[in-house]
């Protein structure tokens, strides 16, 4: 049975930061919490580990997981450019619970999945991921559930769905709120082809409100009432 290290502990923290580092590695999964819902993590530069991630939670490779990084700068290397009014939404709300959709540095060798050129980063506002992050680099990291499930808000449920799928868990308690990130296509903004709005793919932890004051217009219209919200991820 794959380990879990409660985190609040500092012996099986050391041990449980070493035993990821390593997995991650080696091509592993690896549960940890963040300041939304547990992630399940693999190296986004492997595209072995990045399918076992989508393999263990029962997805197909048209729902390519997220990147989280551990700052602004690691930002900037994976993606194409980064616009003004997104530099307005990394000073807003990062580190939290806000996923940017972007044009994906083209030089990178990497495969997400049918990414169709973009990629979908976060910086997540926990220091144990922060601090995982800085060591490994960015990671694909998705909810750590089964598709079709809830995500899960603590380490048991995690391991519940995932089993010994993911080789190394990180318990860091129960999220805090259990609100996943809220998504934001910002791709139009790159370029000058379509209008430039900022589109809202998946409404979560980041109010849409929150959204409209620092973007004003460049956020899409409001969707009216009995429009679905997107699915969690």
């Amino acid at each position: 049975m794959s380990p879990v290290f409660d985190c609040h502990d500092e012996a099986q923290l050391l041990a449980g930061m070493r035993q990821a580092r390593q997995a991650i590695g080696r091509g592993e999964l690896v549960v940890l919490p963040t300041d939304t819902v547990y992630g399940v993590a693999a190296d986004a530069f492997s595209a072995r580990a990045v399918q076992g991630l989508l393999e263990a939670k029962g997805r197909g490779r048209q729902s390519p997981p997220p990147v989280l990084v551990a700052g602004v700068a690691t930002l900037r290397a994976l993606v194409a450019e980064v616009p003004e009014p997104v530099e307005r939404l990394v000073e807003a709300f990062w580190p939290g619970g806000l996923t940017i959709v972007l044009p994906a540095q083209p030089s990178l060798s990497w495969d997400l999945g049918d990414t169709f050129g973009t990629v979908a980063v976060r910086m997540p506002a926990n220091n144990l991921a922060l601090e995982l992050l800085e060591e490994t680099g960015p990671l694909a990291v998705s909810s750590a559930n089964l598709t079709g499930q809830a995500a899960a808000i603590t380490a048991a449920d995690a391991q519940r769905m995932l089993g010994d799928s993911v080789a190394v868990y990180l318990d860091g308690g129960p999220s805090l709120t259990g609100i996943a990130s809220t998504i934001v296509d910002a791709t139009s903004l790159v370029g000058s082809g379509s209008a430039p709005l900022v589109r809202v793919l998946r409404e979560g932890a980041v109010a849409r409100t929150d959204l409209r004051g620092v973007l004003g217009d460049l956020l899409e219209p409001d969707p009216t009432p009995g429009d679905s919200p997107g699915e969690q991820s």
